[in-house]
């Protein structure tokens, strides 16, 4: 099995949305910011949910199989990488 790659946490921290995929397998997280203050992201608070499908098209025009949300850490973040490696 090809091991999937999964951005830092630093990455979602930054509000950014990840897609990725292994053959026909597809997913995306897409991290739920909480700011402590204008500058200051507060990690706890905060979570990245991830989907996957499996097939040819994009998210917009497939449905989803899966979804689950994790916490906003590096445990958060493996746990993700796990689940989504489980079920490709």
């Amino acid at each position: 099995m090809q091991e999937l790659f999964i951005p830092t946490l630093h990455t979602f921290a930054m509000d950014n949305i990840f897609t990725g995929s292994c053959d026909l397998f597809r997913f995306r997280a897409v991290p739920n910011i909480v700011k402590k203050n204008p500058k200051e992201v507060d990690l706890e608070a905060s979570s990245i949910t991830a989907e996957f499908w499996h097939g040819p098209f994009c998210y917009e025009k497939s449905q989803m199989e899966g979804s689950e949300t994790f916490p906003m850490s590096e445990d958060g973040r493996s746990a993700m990488k796990a689940w989504l490696e489980e079920n490709i």
